[in-house]
């Protein structure tokens, strides 16, 4: 039965990684498509290679899945899917994290990107009904000079991206080595986002808050750490976009049970459920929240609780809150 309460309510994504979306089916036909030869031949060959180390060890992997992206036409598919199949989970408003970074290191312009990704949003508004944001990512590993050279470039695309994002491995890029571009991001009007606590100290996550000034924080696992801090997060409601699937598969917390999910529901923080890259770590937002609930015994006020998050937590303008908070109130769950 709360599997399929999980299942019907409307609920939103706000941490996703486009490319952590691409299926080994899709990934294998793109390769194909570019004439691209890949390590792997099959979908078991692929599906195998999917046990990680460590987040360095996945962002390695996860580097060599991008390269099958080299046409707007990949970037519609890869987006079109990644929309029709959660809209199938109910997931009716999106926040996904964008790159170009990664691209232009291979001469792939950001229009070409652009021109995929937004095409197949306005498809899936106009056939779906889902709501759409996109968030311009960083990659905290390649530094602070490459972040404001993205944020120069995003700037041209300032109605099709409602944020920024600081994104990849955490250890040895502090969030204070980009205070300067989260200052010209806000002056711009751009939402800000930082990966923080996923496998730094909870004093990223501090560090995130206070000098980056984000309006939310993507993890935030290890808050848990600094009694103060969880106290200041409860306090200011800053949300946690939490990726329970993705924590056990990079090795950053050791089982489900043993997930702080249920504590910080209980201490009032602001927390929803989100994939981060699915088709690598075994499941969209439904599988997560379903996995949750069995491990940490949620119970169906809390499913609730951590549906309607995920709309408080979302960039969407307020009205648009409160209208998806009447669908899951008025819903027959």
């Amino acid at each position: 039965m709360i599997k399929e309460f999980i299942e019907k309510i409307p609920k939103a994504e706000l941490h996703i990684h486009l490319e952590g979306s691409i299926e080994p089916e899709m990934l294998l036909t793109l390769a194909e498509r570019n004439k691209l030869r890949l390590k792997y031949n099959t979908i078991d060959e692929v599906k195998g290679a999917y046990k990680f180390k460590d987040l360095r060890d996945f962002l390695y992997i996860y580097t060599q899945g991008t390269r099958v992206l080299k046409k707007a036409e990949d970037f519609y598919d890869i987006t079109k899917a990644y929309l029709s199949k959660v809209y199938s989970q109910n997931v009716l408003h999106a926040e996904i994290f964008i790159d170009f970074q990664t691209y232009s290191k291979r001469g792939i312009a950001s229009e070409m990107i652009m021109d995929g990704v937004v095409s197949a949003i306005k498809g899936a508004k106009s056939d779906l009904g889902i709501s759409t944001y996109l968030i311009l990512a960083f990659l905290r590993h390649l530094g602070a000079k490459e972040a404001m050279k993205t944020l120069q470039e995003g700037l041209k695309y300032k109605d099709k991206i409602i944020g920024v994002g600081l994104a990849s491995t955490e250890l040895g890029f502090p969030p204070e080595l980009f205070e300067e571009v989260f200052e010209e991001a806000r002056k711009a009007g751009f939402k800000t986002t930082a990966h923080a606590g996923e496998e730094g100290p909870a004093e990223y996550v501090r560090n995130s808050i206070d000098i980056l000034k984000v309006d939310r924080v993507d993890h935030g696992n290890r808050a848990m750490d600094d009694p103060e801090l969880v106290k200041d997060i409860v306090k200011k409601q800053i949300p946690l976009t939490l990726c329970p699937l993705s924590n056990i598969a990079l090795g950053n917390v050791k089982s489900l049970e043993s997930h702080t999910l249920k504590k910080k529901l209980d201490m009032g923080m602001l927390v929803s459920v989100n994939s981060d890259d699915p088709a690598y770590f075994g499941g969209y937002v439904n599988e997560n929240l379903i996995a949750v609930q069995k491990a940490l015994a949620l119970d169906a006020i809390d499913i609730v609780k951590l549906a309607k998050n995920s709309f408080v937590s979302s960039f969407l303008p307020k009205e648009k809150k409160e209208y998806f908070l009447d669908l899951i109130n008025a819903a027959e769950l």
